[in-house]
């Protein structure tokens, strides 16, 4: 992988937390535009969920992320 930003090749692993409450600790990337429920919360029923990973460049900091394939 290579940097989209500075084209560094050194990209840090890591990943995006989410503390939010009934948050699992980490973010998911949900497919299709946000819609807001009755509660003003994210409708997320019936939608698919795919983990983020998220990689730091060393050289510039910029952030690339990405879903995690599906097994």
């Amino acid at each position: 992988m290579r940097c989209t930003q500075c084209d560094g090749e050194d990209l840090e692993p890591g990943f995006i937390e989410d503390s939010g409450e009934h948050s699992k600790g980490y973010a998911r990337w949900i497919q299709g535009s946000l819609e807001r429920g009755l509660f003003g919360g994210a409708k997320r029923l019936g939608k698919t969920r795919w983990i983020i990973d998220a990689f730091r460049c060393v050289r510039c900091s910029h952030l690339e992320l990405f879903v995690r394939p599906k097994d």
